[in-house]
């Protein structure tokens, strides 16, 4: 192999490796997250939400809330305490997530507090600066496959959206938006 094979392979082999950092990379502007440290503190929220959901409605509402987050057990749960002051009356609900250190899952329960249930968890993980979480639920006595998503693409602004599918995960309708600011 001659010096000129040679330099075009270490080319070949750092641009590789800049395209595979790149694509690993999330958008322009996003911050990314790992796990949930970025949603410590106090947080005043801006809700977006279906007026109907999984009916074929585009007709949103907006109110405000606010959050408190944190970490237990050293980093490996961590809880929300939701004010939602919601236009059919104001609720409290919470959410507690614990990692799984086998799996490298965490999973979120959430307890709306008109209800004495606790939804099941969705479950996933933080890839790429997006955290994505899936689990199973009803809407209407009919069961549903339910999807978190958590980002940052505003900095210092996270994003928590939740979507509803009816068919398995083939489609999803997007049912919920909070956006936390300090």
């Amino acid at each position: 192999m001659d010096k000129n094979q040679t330099l075009d392979r270490r080319t070949l082999i750092a641009g590789g490796t800049l395209l595979t950092a790149a694509l690993a990379m999330p958008a322009i502007g996003a911050v990314p997250l790992r796990d949930f440290s970025f949603q410590d503190g106090h947080w005043t929220v801006h809700h977006r939400a279906l007026r109907k959901r999984l009916a074929g409605n585009t007709e949103w509402f907006e109110f405000t809330g606010t959050t408190t987050a944190g970490p237990l057990m050293d980093g490996q749960a961590g809880y929300e305490d939701n004010f939602l002051d919601h236009p059919s009356g104001p609720y409290r609900a919470a959410g507690l997530r614990r990692f799984d250190r086998a799996t490298g899952m965490w999973s979120i329960w959430w307890w709306d507090g008109r209800f004495s249930e606790i939804d099941q968890p969705v479950v996933g993980r933080f890839e790429n600066g997006v955290g994505t979480f899936f689990g199973d639920s009803e809407l209407n006595g009919q069961a549903i496959r339910v999807r978190y998503i958590w980002d940052m693409p505003t900095p210092g602004v996270p994003r928590w959206q939740q979507a509803f599918s009816h068919d398995h995960g083939a489609s999803w309708e997007t049912n919920w938006y909070m956006e936390f600011r300090r």
